[in-house]
């Protein structure tokens, strides 16, 4: 299994990714408007060459922000070694901090960030009813059945060791 930078990818199979998985490659979020395909970002590709995590994020000035992260595969680190990859180019690019943005319903996003290292840090009231006037295909309900509402973003001091 390897990663390799998403550029590296055709961008045809990025755009299907995100198709199948997010349902288009816009992510709307309180931080901004982003085509993910054109984001700088890491693909995990397993022995048969086949996408099975992707990682995407921006950088501005000094800080990080992890757009999307999805692995089709639970369990085997995927997920953290993206996150890896994308930390260690914001340490190269001498960021001070990384942070995302998730919604009150990604309990399993909430959970996995918090385990590495990832702290709350604001609660973004409502946030998701105005991304809805962008982009109304988001769900009124998500994981649980919980109402998908409000934005929480976390992040991440980053060590320059």
């Amino acid at each position: 299994m390897t990663i390799m930078a998403i550029h590296q990818v055709p961008k045809q199979e990025v755009n299907q990714f995100f198709q199948e998985h997010w349902g288009s490659t816009e992510m709307v979020i309180s931080s901004g408007i982003y085509n993910c395909s054109e984001l700088d970002g890491f693909v995990f590709v397993n022995e048969q060459q086949a996408m099975i995590g992707l990682i995407t994020y921006i950088i501005r000035e000094k800080d990080c922000e992890i757009i999307s992260l999805d692995s089709t595969v639970e369990g085997k680190g995927i997920g953290t070694a993206l996150v890896k990859a994308v930390e260690q180019t914001a340490v190269e690019q001498d960021c001070a901090n990384i942070s995302l943005i998730t919604t009150n319903d990604n309990l399993h996003a909430l959970k996995f960030y918090q385990k590495r290292g990832y702290c709350l840090i604001e609660i973004l009231r409502n946030a998701v009813e105005k991304a809805r006037v962008y982009k109304p295909s988001i769900p009124l309900i998500g994981d649980d059945g919980i109402p998908i509402r409000d934005e929480i973003r976390l992040q991440k001091q980053l060590d320059f060791q």
